[in-house]
């Protein structure tokens, strides 16, 4: 079946580091594409500075209140892909303490980086990108260290399942993102290499067990330059060999999001827009 998936909500500016365009330039890509969502989710990671106790340095997230909610008739969420850094699940920042606003006047009371960032967010992507925090962990220590990243309030979708690196018990953890209305991204990117590579045979078998279990699933680029938003070809190609069902996909139309967001408990941003 073709499938209209019109929210992209895993996507990179050049604040990334590694990715090559601006807000305005990815807004510019959305609309060319007819997407009717565009999420910008950024690294929370010590990807992007050696100093990660500076707020300074992450100051790009806490200003997003500027951005237009409807920019070039695309709805814009404001969000972050947050590392999972341990196996209780926990997130890049929530152990750093910060003590200078970025003007550099000392706060009267502490505060961890991961609070500062993220309080005026949307939603966050939780994503693996360093195995070694798992290396000679057991199944059930992976399995719940995705589980309890879950429980962050602001966590809406697991990133990159499929490409982590990181095993874990497939089942356990989408049943516990489906009883929290929460989804597990389908990422095009980690499907760029091909069929015969183990990411798209991970990806698939993830895929193929949220059908079979009814767990929401999230289609995003993971999109690090402007021009790939929207291009969703290779998820696209691997859904459909598989058939799944259209109402499991969260990110198929604005309404359907907005929706699952709210029941959620991550964002309700389905008044005012």
């Amino acid at each position: 079946m073709p499938y209209l998936l019109s929210c992209d909500i895993h996507t990179h500016t050049m604040f990334s580091a590694h990715a090559y365009s601006t807000i305005e330039e990815n807004v510019y890509w959305a609309a060319e594409r007819g997407l009717q969502v565009l999420g910008s989710a950024d690294h929370l990671s010590s990807m992007v500075t050696a100093c990660p106790n500076d707020l300074r340095s992450y100051q790009f997230f806490i200003n997003q209140d500027i951005w237009p909610r409807i920019w070039s008739g695309v709805l814009v969420l404001r969000g972050a892909e947050a590392d999972i850094v341990s196996l209780d699940g926990s997130l890049f920042g929530e152990d750093t303490l910060v003590t200078l606003d970025i003007a550099g006047d000392s706060y009267s009371r502490q505060h961890s980086l991961f609070d500062l960032v993220t309080r005026n967010l949307d939603y966050l992507v939780a994503s693996v990108h360093n195995p070694q925090i798992a290396e000679g962990a057991t199944l059930a220590q992976t399995t719940e260290m995705y589980i309890n990243a879950l429980e962050h309030p602001k966590v809406f979708m697991l990133g990159h399942t499929g490409r982590s690196g990181v095993p874990f018990d497939i089942d356990e953890v989408l049943l516990a993102a489906k009883a929290k209305h929460k989804i597990i991204e389908i990422n095009n990117h980690s499907l760029e290499h091909g069929v015969d590579t183990e990411h798209w045979a991970v990806c698939r078998k993830i895929a193929e067990r949220c059908a079979e279990l009814g767990v929401g699933i999230g289609v995003s680029t993971d999109a690090h330059i402007g021009m790939a938003i929207g291009k969703l070809d290779y998820a696209r190609k691997m859904l459909d060999e598989i058939h799944f069902p259209l109402d499991l996909i969260v990110t198929r139309d604005r309404e359907t999001l907005l929706r699952e967001m709210a029941a959620a408990g991550v964002c309700d941003l389905r008044n005012g827009m």
